[in-house]
Order: C-alpha cells, then sequence, then structure tokens
C-alpha cells in the first residue's frame, strides 16, 4: 500500500469512532424527542449529518441502536450514582442515591423516559431483553445484599425480589408525582423513611 493508501486508511480509521459518536449523540436527541417508534435510522443520520450508509457501518438495526442508547444511559446514571452507595447509614444512602437520582433526570429531561421503553415494543426478533428497570432492581438488590452483610437491613428478605420492588416503586412514584405537582424533598423524604424502615432489621 502507497503513502496515499496509508494515509486513506488513518484518515478512515479516525472518522470511524468521530461517526459513531455523532450518530448517539443525534439517537439520543431524537428517542428522547420522538420515543423509539417514531424514529427511523435515516432520521438518526441526517441529524447527525451524515450519509444513510454509515448508521449501518456500525448498527445492525434500530433496535440495535436503541439498545446502546440504553445501555449508554445506564452506565451513565450508574457513574452519577456511584458514590452515594458507599458509606454512611442505609437510610443515608437511600436518600443520597434518590437524590442523585432525580438531580439526574432534571439534568436530562425525557432520557429516562425514553431509556425505561417497554422492551416489547422493541422485541421483534423475539429476543429476551433485560430491560433497563430490570437492571436497576439488580443494582439495588446488590445495594440490599450489602446492607444485610453489615447488618442494617433486614436478612429475610430475598434481596432480588425487594431490589425490583423499590424500583417499581420508584418508578411509579416519579410518574405519579411528576403529573401532581409534588416536590423532590417530598418524594425523598417520603421514600427514604418508607424504605428505611420496611428494610430495618428485625
Amino acid at each position: 500500500m502507497g503513502q496515499v493508501g496509508i494515509r486513506i486508511e488513518s484518515l478512515r480509521a479516525r472518522r470511524k469512532p468521530e461517526s459513531l459518536a455523532r450518530l448517539k449523540q443525534a439517537a439520543r436527541k431524537l428517542f428522547v424527542e420522538r420515543g423509539y417508534d417514531a424514529t427511523r435510522p435515516q432520521d438518526i443520520a441526517r441529524e447527525a449529518g451524515l450519509g444513510h450508509g454509515t448508521f449501518y457501518l456500525h448498527y445492525a438495526d434500530k433496535r440495535a441502536c436503541f439498545l446502546s442508547f440504553v445501555d449508554d444511559a445506564r452506565r451513565e446514571l450508574d457513574a452519577h450514582l456511584r458514590d452515594c452507595r458507599r458509606g454512611g447509614t442505609l437510610e443515608e444512602r437511600i436518600a443520597a442515591t434518590l437524590e442523585a437520582m432525580y438531580d439526574y433526570a432534571d439534568r436530562h429531561p425525557g432520557l429516562l423516559r425514553a431509556a425505561l421503553t417497554d422492551a416489547r415494543v422493541i422485541d421483534a426478533g423475539g429476543e429476551e431483553l433485560r430491560p433497563l428497570l430490570t437492571q436497576w432492581g439488580e443494582e439495588w438488590a446488590k445495594v440490599i445484599g450489602e446492607a444485610v452483610a453489615e447488618g442494617s437491613a433486614c436478612n429475610g428478605y430475598d434481596a432480588g425480589i425487594i431490589g425490583q420492588a423499590i424500583v417499581g416503586a420508584l418508578y411509579q412514584t416519579g410518574r405519579e408525582a411528576q403529573h401532581a405537582g409534588r416536590s423532590r424533598e417530598a418524594l425523598v423524604t417520603n421514600l427514604t423513611l418508607f424504605l428505611s424502615r420496611a428494610l430495618r432489621p428485625d
């Protein structure tokens, strides 16, 4: 390969991460604004300022793009919550985690709603998907397991079941609070009190 060919290959190699980053940003914007159903691959490519074919260099289809968006949202939120899960009493950790979750939602309007799209909406291939809510439930199960190990939570619970129950409660109360105009302070105070009492050792 001549020098010109080497330079072209080098340029292509640099462009791949750049085009993927642009597609990710565009997909995030459109999934949040329009939802999964109303967003097409060509819309994402156009929003990114790229050709339609470039989309398929990075993703097999819209479903793959959406799953990547959900995974990125999960990683981003996990990083945001990481420091809240260490130190303090269980009650303090619950309160700090809730505050951080609502802070993230406020900073990124509509993002969590889009990322929480029911997996059945996109499960055209019949494959088993792990919804974001399920993944968060598993994270809460870890928090409960750690609290049980240190003696600050009841050891009579199945942490996996309770982790999923907590996420369901948070999701529903968050939606209801938004419609009812309840304050974040009221949400955090009430949920922290309820969860810490429910998890308290016998």
